[in-house]
């Protein structure tokens, strides 16, 4: 006999136990553990800083597009503070890492991965031509793995400073706060779907949560294009 849904069964919930398995496999991800344990090379995780600038300069868009598709001003308001958010917390993070690592050089000569590249263009694709909580399903997979890892690895002692600093401030309450607010964003948003709209959220979510798990490995591997030589530097 199936089971009455229950209020505390919110699309949430139901949409992380279905990405579990991917998540699993990005909390183990020897990206990921090489930098709880301090061993991840760090060509790796500078490889990873400029593909998540990149990432997050079209983050930063796609939010601004959720705001655009927001029906009271209230909430376009709130979009724009995540925004800022993006730029001011995750921006300073990143300009941080570059002067400490001198990256100045090596960030002219930029080309985005082809995962970090589809990735974007996924949640682009969906900023343009999806409704606001389609935007929000595709976004957030980002938000919530990043707040589960900073917890998971909040007592993490890599002994290597950049790593320290890039887990603290996914650890930080404050992050956990907007990630909580966008949770609770989708869940509202949900209760007022149409049952095909939340099909095409369902896959959003999921696709962007496998995408996740690509980047670390994208990181990890420092991917790049079959023919690099023939692509300019990206402006």
């Amino acid at each position: 006999m199936n089971q009455p849904e229950t209020v505390k069964d919110r699309l949430s919930e139901r949409l992380r136990r279905e990405a579990d398995i991917a998540w699993q496999k990005s909390f183990e991800h020897p990206f990921i553990l090489g930098v709880a344990q301090g061993s991840l090379p760090l060509d790796s995780f500078i490889f990873y800083l400029g593909q998540d600038a990149y990432y997050l300069s079209v983050f930063a868009k796609v939010q601004s597009l959720a705001g655009a598709k927001s029906e009271t001003f209230a909430e376009t308001k709130r979009w724009a503070e995540h925004v800022q958010k993006t730029y001011e917390v995750e921006k300073a993070l990143h300009d941080r890492f570059s002067q400490r690592l001198n990256l100045a050089e090596a960030q002219k000569r930029f080309q985005p991965a082809p995962t970090a590249f589809a990735y974007t263009r996924h949640l682009l694709a969906i900023a343009h031509t999806g409704s606001l909580i389609e935007i929000v399903s595709a976004l957030l997979p980002c938000y919530w793995l990043y707040r589960e890892i900073g917890q998971r690895l909040a007592k993490a002692r890599p002994g290597v400073e950049v790593y320290e600093e890039w887990i603290e401030a996914y650890a930080s309450p404050e992050f956990g706060q907007l990630v909580q607010e966008q949770i609770d964003t989708l869940d509202t948003l949900a209760a007022t779907s149409s049952e095909k709209t939340l099909q095409r959220v369902h896959n959003h979510f999921l696709i962007s949560s496998q995408y996740e798990y690509l980047f670390w490995e994208m990181a990890y591997r420092r991917e790049t294009w079959p023919f690099p030589d023939i692509l300019g530097t990206h402006e």
